[in-house]
């Protein structure tokens, strides 16, 4: 048959695509196949969005580093600015850290206007006060014009781990919680709405936030919980994913039960897109132990991003290494990791 050809990239690459990039199956595989084996990296240590060191005399810190690529670099509720600190804030928030200091490199393409320029770094100092971290060193670099997408902000932050805390995606087991503490694709479609020019009912903006504070009061009333994540690339089917696989357990989600907004559903229907591959930029994943999952859930509901937290699933003995979906009529699905690149330029 001339002229088919399958929607989804499949199969080995001579090239990077754009779904390497997508937090989803391309992007374990790039990082899996290349980087961990040509890098000399340990195979068999789970890849969390941070790492905990231990310094000499004891004590311990986190690292985490990111890249931020939004187009448009403003979007309803935010832009790359605030994007970049809150989501390094973010990565060392749900590995137990407490956010310290950033680092932030610029590349600017000739011809950004000034005032964009000025505009995203105070937000980003406003973001670096409300997150209570300190932005310390930096680095900028110019491309000639058309050669940047306007601005690429990479960052680098450093925060202290307490003493006996320790969280990792690997540490799930069968009869625990899964909690999410909001709605869920909200940063995605407030992209999308703005690039496609989706008129929705009523303006969605995107979730960005610092939620180092919902963190802390979870931590504080769930001390046994054993994984966070924020489902940013890739969104929760990634996040769940990847703790099945790392955990070696099922994951079974139920739909009834995930906080996903009548916006977001109708953009998805719209678009083709499922919600559960959409990023969320201020909203964390969480995995506690079935006894302390209400006092986890009333944690999550007092604090002001967590008021529409819910727990939406449960790990399981069976299916090692799978999600799958109860569904509104009682069925059963699997909820692959995003195959391609549906949304490119979202964080």
């Amino acid at each position: 048959m001339t002229g088919v050809s399958c929607p989804l990239p499949i199969g080995a690459y001579d090239h990077v695509v754009l779904g390497h990039g997508s937090g989803g199956r391309l992007s374990a595989d790039l990082v899996e196949r290349l980087f961990v084996p040509t890098l000399g990296l340990d195979r068999n240590a789970p890849l969390e969005d941070q790492a905990t060191v231990t310094l000499d005399g004891g004590a311990r810190i986190a690292i985490t580093t990111d890249s931020f690529v939004v187009s448009p670099i403003f979007f309803p509720g935010g832009d790359i600015g605030r994007l970049a600190i809150d989501g390094t804030v973010n990565d060392l928030a749900v590995g137990g850290a407490d956010p310290r200091w950033i680092a932030a490199a610029f590349v600017l393409e000739e011809g950004l206007p000034f005032a964009d320029l000025q505009r995203i770094v105070a937000s980003m100092r406003e973001a670096c006060r409300e997150a209570e971290v300190r932005l310390v060193t930096g680095d900028t670099k110019v491309v000639e014009r058309g050669k940047g997408d306007g601005i690429f902000i990479t960052t680098t932050g450093v925060g202290t781990v307490p003493a006996g805390r320790s969280l990792s995606i690997a540490a799930a087991r069968p009869g625990d919680r899964i909690l999410v503490s909001g709605s869920l694709g909200d940063h995605g479609v407030a992209i999308l709405s703005v690039r496609e020019g989706i008129a929705l009912e009523t303006e969605l903006k995107s979730d960005v936030a610092p939620v180092i504070g919902l963190v802390r009061a979870l931590l504080a009333a769930a001390p046994g919980t054993r994984a966070m994540r924020d489902p940013t690339r890739g969104g929760l089917a990634s996040a769940t994913n990847e703790l099945a696989v790392a955990s070696n357990i099922g994951v079974r989600l139920v739909e009834r039960a995930l906080p996903i907004r009548d916006e977001v559903r109708a953009a998805c229907e719209i678009w083709g897109l499922e919600p559960l591959h959409l990023a969320s930029e201020g909203r964390v994943m969480a995995i506690v132990p079935p006894q302390e999952a209400d006092r986890a859930l009333a944690a999550m509901r007092a604090h002001p991003l967590g008021r529409d937290a819910a727990i939406v699933g449960e790990c399981t003995a069976e299916h090692s290494g799978i999600v799958s979906l109860v569904s509104r009529a009682g069925g059963e699905r699997i909820v692959a990791m995003l195959a391609g690149e549906p949304l490119p330029r979202i964080c």
